[in-house]
């Protein structure tokens, strides 16, 4: 199993592989042995290629290069081979953005670290990119995993300035509407550049960061004629030189414009220009004001009427989508959702969005992506509320929002088996939905659709939808848990349950109850996670829903039994058999069997119990002939026990059992954890050190991968432990400080890394510091009255 590879489920996933077990409710073991330490340079920063495409047939602008030349690879200053960066700022469809990318693109080899792109859609119809969001995409292509994102706005952007140090990285914030949006995606150091375009001044930017500017103005008369001509030159005659100057007129010499009408020439060679001439005189502004700062500016009444000109020349059905595409609830859109909003098959859809790109009035971002300029974007909004009426408005809105409703439940579907679908309406006969035939297929489009999908929820909230907003939320969380980050589902689930609330759906309210303590769970937010799930268990039980109180009532006992309430854990672990045993569900009567051994492990004194229960469990499985993947758990479990009551041959045939099913197919990451721990954990003890010193550190290598904290200070405590045995303790206490301080292990884990930290103290001959950090992990273990604490209070004592 090759570490760089992402681990991905089968088709008979099964939510005890996700929120639904005690696997992370693992014990830190005493362990011993020599060792010697062969650890792997740290990988190297990944190298983001995320500059778009350079327009077509770009012209003029020659002294602006010439500037910019001169700023980044002259003698120095905010904007020279040392860093800085660039503000180039000027009036809508002024081509700010071809400039900056058309710049990029010719000095990206000065940038051997590549480069980060980003539209902060600062004058969008729609809400801006927030910094936060921003900064998430940029944490992502330089490597770091979902889950290791900071939620904190600061914390992201001191790790991203972090990442950026001593790189030479090209930064393209594009559309930028405030300069506190811009602030925290500068890098820290020199040797990044950055390019910032902009319709304000930000002039806090410059006055503090020392940023040079370019005010970018329309277009020289003979750039203008220029850009019309390389257009059209391969497809019509010259046309005669006064026309071309009449039409450059027409169109304020601004790119955006020219660019469009300079296409309707092109793909019109037989009409004269003259005709196009007069058409556009004939076009009044239709569009009262593009924003407030554009309502008196004159370059606005020339884009507008351009706008109004191409719009009109679209035939119908062409006509029909643009302005329809800008109600789609995020940025960028697929043909599938396109089809959705025109009310038309693919093949039909597909075509017309050809015309639009072909007219300039639709951007092609990438295989079947699509995107509007913001004016343009904003243009179309204006046309459907000015040519449908409310009523067809809200019945488009509704269609698409249910594609992405019948989308994300295929695509869950083909994740996994066990979590029955929320019950929706049957879509319309004529509404094409996304189809998977396997797991990649499926978080491949979630991948695509991930923004789309928590705007669509927004949107539908926004726009009344609210059962729509609560199924679509209700629908997503087990690939959100799988596959998206913590902060989706907890936003998504917080979203979808105002909606159920304002639907005022008992289910809904039950089911996003459950969604959103089962992330608050994940995310060790256990004081706020249990409220929500007992509630979900009282709605649950309310609607009698076994189903949905199986899956709330197990969750609420991993909480317990995070928090080391082992007697509730217990009984809930208990009911949610009884609960299985009455379905007739095989499969979640192992889970809680499991758990329920679990529980008996984590608290101690009852091996013999707790075995009972996760052979129980593994035997269920086998009978039903179960996914090889959900005999994982237990076998784990068994291994844990097996080793602790000093059965390290059994416990070696449990963990390799588990080590060969792992390594027969696709395993979610966390699973394979799992796994990888253990088996450091019995090299150790077998005295296999240089393996268990590797194992530690791939255990390291994927729980950042993971993003998952607490799994990364599990693996640094072991690191430590093995350090610790080799008598380089001096080592092994700096692994056991970010043990315990960096990750989020639970009280119990984190006052176990911190005995073995007193110990290392200790034996570098720092008695005090190591008094002070015992006092710290008996205050920890206070509230609790299981035998493992006791166990370790007597060590710490």
């Amino acid at each position: 199993m090759a570490d760089s590879q992402p681990m991905k489920p089968g088709a008979n996933t099964v939510s005890s592989w996700l929120s639904g077990n005690a696997r992370e409710v693992v014990q830190a073991r005493d362990i011993s042995g020599g060792i010697h330490i062969h650890s792997a340079d740290p990988s190297p920063l990944p190298r983001p290629r995320q500059l778009p495409a350079e327009v077509s047939a770009f012209v003029g602008r020659r002294r602006e290069f010439e500037l910019l030349q001169s700023w980044v690879r002259g003698g120095g200053g905010a904007g020279s081979a040392a860093g800085g960066s660039v503000l180039i700022v000027g009036t809508a469809g002024v081509g700010k953005t071809s400039l900056a990318v058309g710049f990029a693109h010719r000095i990206r080899n000065d940038f051997p670290d590549g480069q980060l792109f980003v539209n902060l859609r600062g004058y969008d119809p729609g809400p801006p990119l927030s910094s936060a969001a921003a900064l998430e995409r940029f944490l992502r292509a330089l490597g770091v995993p979902p889950g290791a994102i900071p939620v904190d706005l600061e914390e992201r952007a001191e790790l991203y300035r972090t990442l950026l140090a001593d790189h030479r990285i090209l930064i393209v914030l594009d559309n930028a509407a405030t300069v506190g949006q811009v602030r925290p995606l500068l890098p820290g150091e020199p040797g990044c550049l950055v390019l910032v375009t902009t319709r304000g001044r930000l002039s806090g930017l410059s006055a503090r960061e020392g940023t040079h500017r370019i005010s970018l103005g329309l277009l020289d008369q003979a750039e203008a004629v220029a850009l019309v001509e390389e257009t059209t030159a391969p497809y019509r005659d010259p046309d005669p030189p006064e026309q071309v100057s009449e039409l450059v007129a027409l169109c304020a010499r601004l790119p955006l414009a020219l660019r469009i009408v300079a296409e309707r020439a092109a793909v019109r060679p037989h009409m004269p220009l003259r005709e196009l001439i007069s058409d556009l005189r004939r076009e009044s502004s239709l569009w009262d004001a593009l924003s407030a700062e554009d309502s008196a500016d004159p370059d606005a009444d020339a884009v507008r009427s351009v706008f109004a000109w191409s719009y009109r020349a679209l035939p119908p059905a062409a006509a029909k989508a643009f302005r329809r595409l800008g109600l789609h609830p995020g940025p960028e859109f697929g043909s599938g959702a396109a089809a959705a909003l025109v009310g038309d098959d693919l093949k039909r859809t597909r075509g017309l969005l050809d015309i639009l790109v072909g007219g300039h009035l639709l951007e092609q971002v990438g295989p079947d992506r699509y995107q509007f300029h913001d004016l343009l974007r904003a243009y179309a909004l204006s046309q459907v509320h000015s040519d449908e009426s409310p009523e067809e408005r809200a019945l488009v809105l509704n269609r698409v929002i249910k594609w992405y409703l019948y989308g994300a439940s295929a695509a869950v579907a083909a994740t996994q088996t066990l979590i029955e679908p929320v019950a929706v309406e049957p879509p319309e006969a004529t509404l094409e939905l996304p189809a998977f035939d396997s797991t990649t297929q499926a978080t491949d489009w979630y991948a695509a659709e991930r923004a789309n999908l928590i705007a669509a929820v927004r949107v539908a909230a926004e726009s009344g939808f609210h059962t729509l907003a609560w199924q679509i939320s209700a629908t997503l969380y087990p690939i959100q848990d799988a596959y998206g980050s913590l902060d989706d589902w907890i936003d998504t689930s917080s979203q979808g349950l105002e909606s159920a609330l304002a639907a005022g759906d008992l289910a809904g309210q039950a089911s996003l109850l459950y969604s959103l303590g089962a992330a608050l769970s994940g995310s060790r937010e256990l004081e706020q996670a249990e409220p929500r799930l007992a509630e979900a268990v009282r709605l649950f039980t309310e609607l009698n829903d076994r189903n949905g109180l199986l899956r709330a009532t197990n969750a609420l006992g991993l909480v317990n039994l995070r928090r080391r309430r082992f007697d509730e854990a217990e009984s809930m672990f208990i009911t949610c058999m009884s609960l299985a045993e009455e379905g007739e569900q095989h499969a979640w009567r192992a889970t809680a069997l499991d758990n329920l051994g679990s529980a008996y492990d984590a608290m101690g004194g009852r091996p013999q119990e707790a075995a009972e229960l996760s052979l129980e469990a593994l035997q269920q499985l086998r009978s039903i002939d179960a996914d090889p993947r959900t005999l994982v758990d237990p076998l784990l479990t068994l291994a844990r026990i097996a080793r602790d009551v000093g059965d390290l041959a059994q416990a070696e045939a449990h963990v390799n059992e588990a080590t060969e099913i792992i390594g027969s197919g696709v395993v979610f990451r966390s699973l394979a954890f799992a796994v990888l721990l253990e088996q450091a954990v019995q090299a150790l003890l077998h005295g296999r050190h240089d393996q268990a010193m590797e194992t530690y550190f791939r255990c390291l290598a994927m729980a950042r991968e993971i993003g998952d904290r607490t799994r990364e200070a599990l693996a640094q405590d072991g690191i430590g432990r093995v350090l610790q045995a080799t008598d380089r303790v001096a080592e092994a206490v700096e692994f056991y400080r970010v043990a315990a301080t960096s990750g989020h292990p639970n009280v119990f884990e984190k006052a176990s890394i911190l005995h073995h930290l007193a110990d290392a103290l200790e034996q570098t001959a720092q008695a005090d510091a190591a008094n002070n950090v015992r006092h710290q992990a008996l205050k920890l273990l206070e509230p609790f009255t299981d035998k493992r604490s006791a166990d370790l209070r007597n060590r710490l004592s």
